[in-house]
């Protein structure tokens, strides 16, 4: 997913994380070699997703209401867009995305809710050919977290503000359904034969499935990950790296029982959910690479005191660069990285900061360094129309010069780290909502948000 999915309320997350007409263009041959693209017509609030040559976006209209868009891959046009909504999604989750299958070759189906109730149905999911638009099926939804692929279908949880919840498997074509899960779900990873699925409960278990029949390949309780205690209301992210899953789960302090829940880092194998590695009582900082690419993280002592910082080799779970807590420059900075995030800055907005060198250690002359950090670090919630309030819009970067702490007017593309890519194609929002889009990747990698 997104964004660090959270069943909390998102500001004070990123308070605490801080503390610790389609325009098309393309440059000449000479000057940029890739495809690109930038699309103002939209003002994109999700991320977006991609199948059959089209990136789909769930935007915001300027009266307060939702749609769904999609523009064309490869020209950034917009093809089409239709009404929809929020329906039982947690403000912490962010705004979901919708969900985009390749069926044939320049074939999909995107999937997203829809606002069109039916008798006590509140919504519908509803299901339309990538490029036209064109209606193929609905189905009425109570309350759900958002469509999501899996393999080669729609996995959706249904009636998430019930007690009868569960996750549905749909054939994209037909909307039939394939096989379910009781309770609520949502999927971390899939292929073309199994999907890997969180399970949320008050005990929540990873479980991986066969896409095609739901016949259980593997189940592993996260507590036996971790430790016992784990509470998701302080959020989670998970990112795929070669044959394993790498996940995070935040802290979450309970109010009434003032006690923190146990968080950390920790691997699986895709193939028999074995556990790899754990890093305990870490927290997971931002800006920052998906766990599955270039996890970033600070110890939390028993006392609740911060360590320094650390990089993670996601295969392994060893530290490979860090700095100690001593080096950490007192208050009022922001994170920021380079694209190959080998060094670790420390930006403050107006004046000049610092940056160390990960790999040693060192601190780094902040002469002449540039680094990439959140827009703005104090959001504002989305002014939604009939939709629960505390919603905010996927985050956008910029890049910063550390030596003055002033942003850079000239900025390309943010890096791979934090976009990651979809069949090649880096897509992006920026701090007004456009889409971006370049190509100069290969395949499909995670980004920040998984």
């Amino acid at each position: 997913m997104p964004v660090i999915r959270s069943l909390a309320k998102p500001a004070l997350a990123l308070a605490g994380v801080l503390a610790l007409a389609g325009c098309s263009s393309s440059k000449a041959a000479g000057e940029q070699t890739h495809p690109t693209w930038r699309n103002d017509e939209v003002n994109a609030v999700s991320r977006a997703t991609v199948a059959a040559g089209v990136a789909a976006v769930t935007s915001m209209r300027a009266d307060g209401t939702l749609e769904t868009t999609a523009l064309d891959l490869v020209t950034g046009r917009k093809l089409w867009a239709r009404p929809a909504t929020i329906a039982g999604r947690l403000p912490g989750m962010g705004v979901q995305p919708p969900a985009a299958v390749d069926t044939a070759p320049g074939q999909g189906v995107v999937a997203a809710v829809d606002p069109v109730a039916q008798g006590r149905w509140t919504a519908s999911l509803a299901a339309v050919d990538a490029r036209t638009g064109q209606r193929r099926w609905s189905r009425p939804i109570h309350s759900t977290f958002g469509p999501q692929r899996c393999g080669p279908y729609f996995c959706v949880s249904e009636n998430t503000a019930l007690a009868s919840a569960r996750m549905v498997v749909l054939d994209p074509l037909t909307g039939r359904t394939l096989w379910r899960l009781p309770g609520i779900a949502e999927v971390e990873w899939s292929d073309a034969a199994r999907v890997v699925m969180l399970r949320m409960a008050r005990h929540p278990v990873l479980s991986a499935h066969d896409v095609r029949t739901g016949k259980p390949v593997w189940r592993l309780p996260v507590e036996q990950a971790l430790n016992t205690g784990v509470d998701l209301s302080g959020g989670w992210a998970f990112g795929a790296t070669g044959g394993d899953l790498v996940g995070y789960v935040a802290p979450y302090t309970n109010p009434e029982k003032k006690r923190t829940s146990s968080f950390g880092v920790f691997s699986v194998r895709l193939a028999d959910g074995r556990v790899n590695w754990l890093r305990p009582s870490v927290v997971r900082v931002y800006p920052s690479g998906s766990p599955g690419l270039a996890p970033i993280v600070r110890p939390v002592d028993e006392q609740g005191q911060y360590g320094g910082f650390a990089r993670l080799d996601p295969g392994t779970g060893r530290v490979t660069g860090q700095i100690t807590s001593e080096q950490v420059p007192g208050t009022g900075w922001w994170l920021a990285f380079p694209g190959d995030m080998g060094r670790l800055g420390f930006l403050k907005p107006g004046t000049a900061g610092s940056a160390f060198d990960l790999a040693s250690g060192r601190a780094a002359p902040v002469r002449g360094q540039h680094g990439w950090s959140f827009c703005v670090t104090d959001p504002k919630p989305l002014p939604l129309r009939e939709a629960a309030q505390g919603f905010y819009s996927v985050a956008a970067l910029c890049e910063f010069d550390l030596a003055t702490g002033r942003r850079l007017s000239a900025a390309g593309a943010p890096p791979a780290w934090f976009t990651g890519s979809q069949d090649g194609w880096r897509l992006w929002r920026d701090e007004k909502g456009a889409v971006h889009a370049v190509r100069d990747a290969t395949g499909t990698a995670p980004g920040m948000y998984g």
